[in-house]
């Protein structure tokens, strides 16, 4: 993509000053996310949308949806505190000779959509098949070459959320165009996965602050604040992370994990099944949140102290460190224009060359935790992944680097174990960092 100029964007979209030192002390009210969301979309609409538009060689793209059976991509569109379609939502996008236009041919009039947007649709006289007309009558005077709809019949296993357009009003689009517009229908599926991964300025930054608040939920629930060995269970924790997601007025995006990888000695003692947090304990969380039209992911792990030690066993933070140095040579491979399958072949081959036994299935974080964008490989898929395996690596896009590697444990029978690790990563600026930093040592639990 041209670079888009980002004049005034620090201005514009700057944020209170804040005494707390934590990131989870530190969240937004209702009130100030929408008007900073909303400034934020506006100008994504305005310079980043008609780039891609232009890079993917698309004129038009027309969204067409139901009140509470939206397209996953209607609600990036729109404003908020809007949460869901009205009746029948139709935006449409036209890169117009004249410029670049944002309209509506919503039922209850752009308002329902966002205060950028134009309606196109004012008579209500025909219903709600009227919409449907006034989208034709404009497609007729404007004269678009490629129009864009959310249908694309090569996805089936792929987080592309392309496929948002229903039959239902597939049928009543086509039934509504005349015929030469009807052949001028095509896929908008690029322009779906680059509207999703590409981050303005204002989010490149705020990623931050939504990977610290993630960050500090983390060590908190790491911690003999949350577990108590021996008492607490691992559903206990999950509810308990739950809560608190809940209690910061967030979302979680998918129900907390929380699991113990357990010793052999452990097994014998306490058996598989056995869900209390034991001495002695690998403990591995999954937890991604939800803020700001943001997502995090990550997977961080603790050990938890056996009667007399100080630190876990060296063959544990032997395990950890080869998860670090995978993270290192996943970096390194991260080049702009390569895709998703070019990487993870390097990737894999360095880190098999290293002894660190790789599996990996990084996937993209943006408006959705298994947002659309480039795949790294699958945990089935370690050589080809189809479809966003072969898209390419952009500027500005932001992942979450999901992988994981075993090795011997000498502490435990010398038995093979694999350890998960998920950390939030943007490549901006042609390389990639982590958005806040990443676990550097294990979590230790007394």
């Amino acid at each position: 993509m041209r670079k888009i100029l980002f004049v005034a964007v620090a201005i514009l979209f700057a944020l209170p000053l804040y005494t707390q030192t934590r990131d989870i002390d530190n969240i937004l009210t209702q009130r100030q996310q929408a008007e900073l969301y909303n400034k934020n979309l506006e100008w994504k609409l305005d310079n980043v949308l008609p780039e891609i538009m232009r890079e993917e060689n698309l004129d038009m793209w027309i969204i067409i949806c139901f009140e509470y059976d939206e397209d996953p991509v209607y609600r990036t569109l729109t404003t908020w505190p809007l949460d869901n379609a009205r009746r029948l939502s139709v935006i449409v996008f036209h890169d117009a000779p004249d410029g670049f236009r944002k309209l509506s041919a919503t039922w209850h009039g752009a308002s329902a959509t966002g205060y950028m947007y134009e309606s196109i649709f004012t008579d209500r006289s025909d219903g709600a098949e009227g919409q449907f007309t006034a989208v034709a009558d404009y497609i007729r005077e404007a004269g678009p070459e490629r129009i864009g709809i959310n249908y694309d019949p090569e996805s089936i296993d792929d987080f592309s959320h392309a496929n948002g357009l229903s039959h239902f009003h597939y049928e009543k689009l086509y039934n509504a165009l005349d015929p030469e517009y009807r052949e001028r229908l095509v896929s908008a599926k690029k322009v779906v996965i680059r509207w999703f991964e590409t981050r303005t300025p204002w989010e490149v930054s705020f990623y931050r602050h939504v990977a610290g608040i993630a960050h500090d939920l983390i060590k908190e629930y790491y911690s003999n604040a949350v577990i108590t060995p021996d008492v607490t269970t691992t559903d206990d924790v999950r509810w308990w992370v739950a809560e608190r997601i809940k209690e910061l007025k967030l979302d979680y995006w998918f129900f907390p994990s929380f699991r113990i990888i357990r010793s052999p000695e452990n097994i014998e003692k306490y058996g598989r099944d056995d869900n209390v947090v034991r001495r002695g304990d690998l403990l591995h969380s999954d937890v991604g949140i939800s803020y700001m039209g943001l997502t995090t992911d990550m997977q961080h792990s603790g050990y938890v102290l056996r009667e007399g030690e100080t630190d876990a066993p060296k063959g544990i933070k032997a395990l950890f460190e080869k998860g670090k140095r995978m993270q290192e040579i996943i970096f390194e491979e991260m080049v702009e224009g390569r895709t998703g399958n070019e990487i993870l072949h390097r990737v894999l081959e360095r880190g098999e060359e290293e002894g660190l036994n790789p599996i990996m299935y990084t996937h993209p974080v943006n408006y959705y935790g298994h947002g659309s964008g480039m795949t790294i490989g699958r945990t089935d898929r370690q050589e080809f992944v189809e479809g966003t395996g072969e898209h390419k690596l952009y500027n500005n896009t932001t992942y979450a680097i999901e992988f994981s590697v075993a090795t011997r444990v000498p502490e435990w029978n010398n038995e093979m174990v694999r350890l998960g690790f998920e950390e939030n990563m943007i490549f901006t600026n042609g390389k990639a960092r982590f958005i806040d930093g990443r676990q550097d040592n294990l979590y230790i639990i007394k």
